[in-house]
C-alpha cells in the first residue's frame, strides 16, 4: 500500500508529526492488563467531562442522552446531537478506547463538527465495556442501536441517508455491525457509507500486529496479541477469526462505499489495508495510509490530522447528498 504523502505538505508539517512521535516515545503504551486500570482511567475520563455539556450547548445544537431497545435485546444508551434545523442525514458513531474505556461523550468535538458542517444528526453509541460485559455484548449493543435507528420504528430518520463511523475499537464494532446486518439486508442497504479510522478487523492479530516491536507508539506492540486473547477467552485463533467478530473474514458483498485511514507506524496497519483490499470487490473504497503516523493520530494537534478530519466530513457530505 502506497503511503499518502499528499496529506503531509512539506518538511515543516513532517517535523510537526515527528515532534509528536518523540513525545509519545516517552509515554506509556496502552494495553489491557486488568480491570482495575481501565476502571480508574474511565473515572478520570468522566471527571474531565464535567462542564463539557455547557461548552457544547454554546454551538446552539440540541443534545440529549437516551436509550433504545428492541424486543429481546438489552437497552442501549445513546448520545444524540441534532442540528438546529432538519437533519439531512444520520451518522451512527461508535467510539474507541480499546473496548475497555471511553464513552459516547468523548467524541463530542468531532461529532459537533459533523453536525455543523454536514447538517446531520449524530447518534453516538454508549455501548457496555469489557470491564462489565464480554465482547459479544458490545457487538450486540452496537447492532441493537443500528437496527433501531435503521428500522421503520424510528420515524425520525426513515427517509435520510445513514453513515456509520468508527475509530479504533469503534472501527471494529462498526465493521462488525455491518457484517451482522447481513442478516437484515433491507437495513444494510440503508447505510450509504462507512468511515473507519484504524480499526481492529482480525481478532487473532494481522501480521503487522504480530510483528510490532516494543518501540511502537501509543499501543503496546508485544501486548496486543495478548490483549486480543484476553478479550476472547477460551477461543482458538481460528474461532477468533470468525465473522462478525473478525470482520476481515466476513462476506463483504453489499457493503456500502467506505473511507478508511491508518497510520504508517500503527501496529494495526494491516487490518485497514487488508480489509480495504477485500472491501473493494463490493464497493468503492478510499484508503489512506498517513506517513509516520501512529495509532490515534486524529487526536494529535497536527495540520495533517486536521485535514484528515476535514476530508472525512466532506466525504460524508457527498455521501449524504448522493447516497446512491
Amino acid at each position: 500500500m502506497d503511503i499518502e504523502q499528499g496529506w503531509c505538505r512539506g518538511e515543516r508539517e513532517l517535523a510537526q508529526i515527528r515532534r509528536i512521535n518523540k513525545a509519545l516515545a516517552w509515554a506509556p503504551r496502552f494495553r489491557v492488563r486488568n480491570r482495575i486500570t481501565p476502571l480508574a482511567i474511565q473515572a478520570l475520563l468522566r471527571a474531565s467531562q464535567f462542564g463539557s455539556l455547557i461548552k457544547t450547548a454554546k454551538h446552539g445544537l440540541r443534545i440529549e442522552t437516551s436509550s433504545v431497545f428492541l424486543d429481546g435485546c438489552v437497552p442501549v444508551a445513546v448520545r444524540i446531537i441534532r442540528p438546529a434545523g432538519k437533519a439531512k442525514g444520520l451518522v451512527i458513531d461508535i467510539h474507541g478506547g480499546g473496548w475497555v474505556i471511553g464513552n459516547a461523550q468523548m467524541d463530542d468535538d468531532r461529532n459537533v463538527a459533523m453536525v455543523q458542517e454536514c447538517g446531520v444528526t449524530v447518534v453516538s453509541v454508549d455501548y457496555r465495556l469489557a470491564t462489565s460485559t464480554p465482547i459479544q455484548g458490545m457487538m450486540d449493543d452496537c447492532l441493537t442501536a443500528a437496527r433501531y435507528f435503521l428500522s421503520d420504528s424510528c420515524k425520525e430518520f426513515a427517509d435520510v441517508p445513514v453513515i456509520i463511523v468508527g475509530e479504533s475499537a469503534g472501527g471494529h464494532l462498526a465493521a462488525a455491525t455491518l457484517s451482522a446486518l447481513k442478516t437484515w439486508p433491507e437495513l444494510l442497504r440503508r447505510i450509504s457509507g462507512a468511515v473507519l479510522f484504524y480499526g481492529v478487523y482480525d481478532m487473532a492479530g494481522t501480521p503487522s500486529v504480530h510483528a510490532a516491536g516494543p518501540e511502537t507508539l501509543v499501543l503496546d506492540g508485544p501486548g496486543m496479541v495478548e490483549a486480543l486473547r484476553t478479550l476472547t477467552p477460551g477461543s482458538s485463533d481460528e474461532e477468533r477469526r470468525q465473522p462478525p467478530l473478525s470482520p476481515l473474514y466476513g462476506d463483504l458483498a453489499d457493503f456500502p462505499p467506505a473511507l478508511m485511514f491508518a497510520g504508517e507506524i500503527d501496529p494495526l496497519l494491516d487490518d485497514t489495508v487488508n480489509l480495504a483490499d477485500r472491501w473493494k470487490a463490493s464497493a468503492d473504497v478510499e484508503v489512506y495510509v498517513l506517513p509516520e503516523s501512529p495509532h490515534g493520530f486524529i487526536h494529535f494537534p497536527t495540520a495533517m490530522a486536521g485535514r484528515v478530519l476535514e476530508y472525512s466530513r466532506e466525504w460524508i457530505t457527498r455521501r449524504i447528498e448522493n447516497p446512491s
